[in-house]
């Protein structure tokens, strides 16, 4: 792939538009399995929950959520029109039975009311956030005293193997991670650092791995 291509690339996970972004939010299905099953094993489903997505993709695993308990309510949003329309197709029964809706929104200024969530998750976004404070302060703000943050992304050493990454994308390693959370507020729950199966990239296969967080908010005595 020349410079241009591996842009667009970058671009599209970032941010899907056009014809090409429902096509890019299927490749992600495919590429990112195993993290976000992890995030949501990480997440503990439990019984009249309220959960907020992050940037949900097409939302092809909320069907992983919803399944777990019949009285959990999960909302998704995304910054990418393309992304709300996938999603609310796909999940066009769920969101009749209002159990999910999305939600075309930015991290920096969330449409919800204060601890609206008892959990809030979000899979390989934090590459993207143009303001760690806003973004943080924003979580903070809509989840519940007493809920749970969980992180998914690949780890930097494993993003700095992919050609397009230089490309908008911010990695960070584990110890980063935790440093970038403890600065805004946040207890480092739980780390999970969970091989998984090789992945193909034009050709090349890649060792894959991922890195799930869970935090909760500091209790202010």
């Amino acid at each position: 792939m020349d410079e241009k291509e591996l842009q667009q690339i970058a671009a599209q996970l970032r941010k899907p538009e056009g014809e090409i972004g429902f096509k890019t939010g299927e490749w992600m299905n495919k590429g990112n399995v195993q993290i976000n099953l992890n995030a949501i094993e990480a997440l503990q489903v439990s019984s009249g929950d309220q959960i907020l997505e992050i940037g949900m993709g097409n939302g092809f695993f909320v069907k992983e959520i919803l399944g777990v308990q019949p009285d959990v309510i999960y909302t998704g949003c995304d910054f990418s029109d393309v992304m709300v329309e996938a999603a609310t197709t796909m999940n066009a029964d769920w969101v009749a039975a209002d159990r999910a809706k999305f939600i075309h929104a930015d991290l920096s200024a969330l449409p919800f009311s204060a601890g609206a969530f008892d959990k809030i998750f979000s899979v390989n976004t934090i590459y993207f956030w143009e303001n760690d404070t806003q973004a943080l302060g924003e979580i903070k703000r809509v989840l519940k005293p007493d809920g749970k943050l969980v992180l998914a992304l690949r780890p930097k050493h494993q993003m700095e193997r992919y050609p397009f990454t230089k490309y908008g994308f911010r990695m960070l390693s584990k110890e980063e991670l935790f440093q970038l959370l403890e600065n805004h507020g946040f207890t480092i729950a739980e780390l999970f650092e969970n091989p998984e199966p090789d992945f193909e990239l034009n050709g090349v296969l890649l060792k894959m791995e991922n890195l799930i967080v869970t935090a909760t908010l500091k209790l202010h005595v």
